[in-house]
């Protein structure tokens, strides 16, 4: 009888690891070659929240790379939806993390693959596109930046942190991030928002920053940079319910004190 091809097992997380970041550097390209002629054509969320044609260009790329590689797996992405949702294999997709500073000509953004097999994300590679950094991993091997090894900090004192955040595209939302924002930057050595959530979760992966926290984020956002900094040596928590949908990834000795800060200004 012919192969089910459906019920065959997904590649090993190496393996993910090592197609996402090939999908990874030639989507990377092809956004490099259009940097400094964006066009927007569409808003989502919001105003601000918008989407350009290289957007949705970078994700056909991911989308035809993957699919080539995995034929059988599902795909989540920020621009092209869901397809194949029982597929145990899930690549989830944001092409361009950082449109906002792409638009402006900000030179801060990335593109963002991760596979979740079963419903556990297993490998991840984000491409920053303009320095060309590739920082990867898969889950128990460990993270990488170029294919070198790297660790979290050693920052144990949130007064000695380099805390990094971002903000809601919605209004409504903002006047508490930033008061969040206000307490937490009374407390650390300061604090930055560069505009890409996939980056600044791998500079808490190597050690470029020591902390990251944000609320309303989606799950392409933060997928494949969670488990590189995880896999790093962060402490990670995802958001829930039950945390009024907060991320936060730092070097494991400054994650209560900022948690402890988060939460206070919060309640």
């Amino acid at each position: 009888m012919p192969d089910n091809q459906g019920d065959r097992d997904p590649p090993a997380p190496a393996e993910l690891e090592r197609i996402a970041a090939a999908a990874a550097r030639a989507t990377a390209a092809l956004i490099a070659d259009a940097d400094g002629r964006p066009s927007a054509i569409a808003r989502k969320s919001s105003p601000t929240d918008v989407v350009t044609e290289t957007d949705v260009r970078a994700e056909d790329s991911v989308r035809r790379l993957l699919g080539e590689a995995t034929p059988d797996a599902g795909m989540l992405g920020e621009e092209g939806g869901v397809t194949a949702p029982s597929a145990r294999l899930q690549w989830v997709i944001d092409p361009l993390d950082g449109t906002v500073n792409f638009l402006y000509g900000v030179p801060i953004f990335a593109v963002s693959i991760a596979a979740a097999v079963d419903g556990e994300v297993v490998a991840g590679a984000v491409v920053d596109v303009l320095r060309g950094e590739l920082f990867s991993a898969h889950r128990g091997g460990g993270a990488r930046c170029d294919g070198e090894p790297i660790e979290v900090s050693s920052c144990a004192l949130l007064r000695n942190a380099l805390v990094t955040t971002g903000f809601s595209y919605q209004a409504h939302l903002r006047d508490l991030q930033g008061e969040v924002a206000h307490r937490v930057l009374s407390r650390a050595r300061d604090v930055r928002c560069f505009g890409s959530a996939a980056l600044e979760l791998c500079w808490v992966a190597c050690a470029r920053v020591d902390a990251y926290f944000q609320r309303d984020t989606e799950i392409w956002d933060r997928a494949a940079g969670a488990l590189i900094a995880e896999e790093a040596g962060a402490r990670i928590e995802m958001p829930c319910p039950e945390n009024d949908d907060l991320a936060i990834v730092s070097a494991p000795g400054v994650f209560e004190d900022l948690r402890n800060v988060v939460q206070l200004a919060a309640a």
